[in-house]
């Protein structure tokens, strides 16, 4: 079953059981979709859905700071119920060990050895943990291990 054949089982799911927070989280990752499909006239691969929720995520995770700053907890627990939902359809996501093992590995493949090559660094390892992590987490580590 493909990624969004799988969206679109859970949607009903959802609507049948009520549970609004898994619709719209959902219906927002196909509104996403259907957008490219119209934009480009194509069908949506897997791995661009992977993508897609990746990006998702990545705002979801970036507004709850803010909700925190604004004392709107109420926001902070729908957000992150979302971030749980997100999470589900993408591959398993790394460990901070992992991916420092990741990025120490491709630091020695490269011959990095300064805060010049981080550019390189992340070219080379955002590849391999694409979906996986968030860029933010890799570029963290990248500038403690160059450091």
């Amino acid at each position: 079953m493909s990624l969004k054949d799988k969206l679109m089982e859970d949607l009903k799911s959802s609507m049948k059981n009520k549970d609004t927070i898994r619709k719209n989280t959902i219906t927002m990752v196909r509104a996403a979709i259907k957008q490219i499909e119209v934009d480009e006239r194509r069908e949506v691969a897997d791995e661009e859905i992977i993508q897609i929720i990746s990006k998702q995520l990545k705002e979801k995770r970036n507004v709850i700071g803010d909700f925190k700053k604004g004392g709107r907890e109420d926001l902070v627990d729908i957000t992150n119920r979302e971030i749980d939902i997100l999470l589900e359809y993408l591959p398993k996501q790394l460990t901070r060990e992992e991916v420092e093992k990741i990025v120490i590995e491709t630091i020695k493949e490269i011959n990095a050895n300064s805060m010049k090559d981080i550019g390189a660094v992340m070219k080379a390892v955002m590849p391999k943990v694409k979906g996986r992590t968030d860029g933010n987490i890799v570029s963290s580590i990248a500038k403690d291990i160059l450091n």
